[in-house]
């Protein structure tokens, strides 16, 4: 079943003024890379690149280098289509974000094509199967608002059936342990409250907020700083019981070898559309499970990245949450393909049941929402 044509399409929608605010700056618009693989079959898979800020640069890098390498290859040489391009990109020219981003929703495409060949849903096809995986709400939102309006924007969520939920931090810490505080003195401590704080906070603020988080049972404390800044986080590790996570800006297996080796973070979240696609973050999850590390994949933007992550956990042994993206207004999720995930009474998500990832794309909708360049954080 050979690759013949791959194409990519960069695609965006403004926000409006007064988005989302986060540790990384003021929201502006939402971009996204989506992937199109199309077999000599007639097959087509879809798949999903994060953008890196740089949406149009890592589609020209898939529609040129990686298309050039790729095309004629057979699609169920996952494995080999991989090896290609980490012998021509990765290992000649190191462990850089724009190609491991671009190769991630090229794999994710090619897996979903076949799957869709041997009429699977991808869940089987990596060996895993359907039962409920417990999802919290996150996405960009959840967060820097006054505690009363926080509350106010969780309460649908824990009602619709959530048991947990992640809270944006790295403000100051007084104003994030005030929100804490609300939301959990108003949902109780049963729910699962998680933080993220998008590499917002300093050594010093660290120190302060993690016995706090302590105090209030957090379940776990993300990205507090940059990947790339292992001594912070081994620092960091000694403040106080908060597990620290990080994987989302961690690419390939290579980088999270880094991060096993550093044994401080007891949480792993590879993100499908940035890491390596869906072959690389099997090696990553199957290397945590070796160490007893669970592995909760990070996903906000398209509903295949969301749908892609279920399958997913649905075959690790090792998995943990979805994260579920409750933002509003993403029409990623609402519009531009058909529905990736609905969230059940129990908290917890199924995987779908349609050959492949399982999510159709509307090709108009990327028509209509064409690339809008420049920063999406202000």
């Amino acid at each position: 079943m050979k690759i013949v044509e791959i194409q990519a399409f960069p695609t965006s929608f403004p926000l409006p003024p007064g988005g989302p605010k986060l540790g990384i700056g003021q929201a502006v618009k939402r971009d996204a890379v989506m992937v199109k693989v199309t077999t000599e079959d007639g097959i087509v898979g879809w798949g999903e690149s994060h953008h890196g800020r740089a949406h149009t640069a890592i589609a020209k890098l898939i529609e040129t280098t990686l298309r050039q390498l790729v095309l004629g290859m057979d699609a169920f040489d996952t494995t080999g289509i991989w090896a290609r391009i980490y012998k021509y990109q990765l290992a000649s020219h190191g462990m850089g974000a724009g190609c491991a981003m671009a190769m991630s929703g090229l794999d994710m495409a090619i897996w979903d094509a076949k799957a869709k060949a041997l009429k699977l849903p991808l869940y089987r096809l990596l060996g895993g199967a359907s039962r409920p995986i417990p999802a919290y709400a996150g996405g960009v939102a959840l967060g820097y608002q006054p505690p009363a309006e926080l509350v106010d924007e969780a309460a649908p969520h824990m009602a619709a059936g959530y048991k947990a939920v992640k809270l944006r931090v790295g403000d100051t810490v007084r104003d994030d342990v005030a929100r804490m505080e609300a939301i959990r003195a108003e949902f109780g401590d049963d729910l699962t409250i998680l933080t993220d704080a998008n590499i917002g906070y300093s050594i010093i603020q660290a120190r302060q907020v993690m016995p706090e988080m302590d105090r209030l049972g957090i379940g776990w404390l993300e990205e507090p700083f940059p990947a790339h800044d292992h001594r912070a986080y081994a620092e960091a590790s000694a403040f106080g019981q908060v597990p620290l996570a990080v994987g989302e800006n961690h690419f390939t297996r290579f980088e999270f070898t880094r991060v096993l080796e550093d044994n401080v973070i007891r949480i792993w979240q590879p993100d499908l559309s940035k890491c390596g696609g869906i072959t690389e973050t099997l090696r990553i999850a199957a290397m945590a499970s070796a160490f007893k590390i669970p592995v909760h994949p990070h996903s906000s933007m398209t509903g295949v990245n969301q749908a892609a992550s279920i399958h997913l956990l649905a075959a690790i042994d090792n998995g943990g949450y979805f994260e579920a993206d409750v933002s509003r207004a993403n029409k990623f999720r609402d519009e531009m393909g058909s529905e990736p995930w609905r969230i059940g009474a129990d908290g917890c998500v199924l995987p779908l049941q349609a050959p492949g990832i399982g999510v159709e794309i509307d090709e108009a909708f990327l028509r209509a929402h064409p690339a809008i360049e420049g920063p999406g954080y202000v």
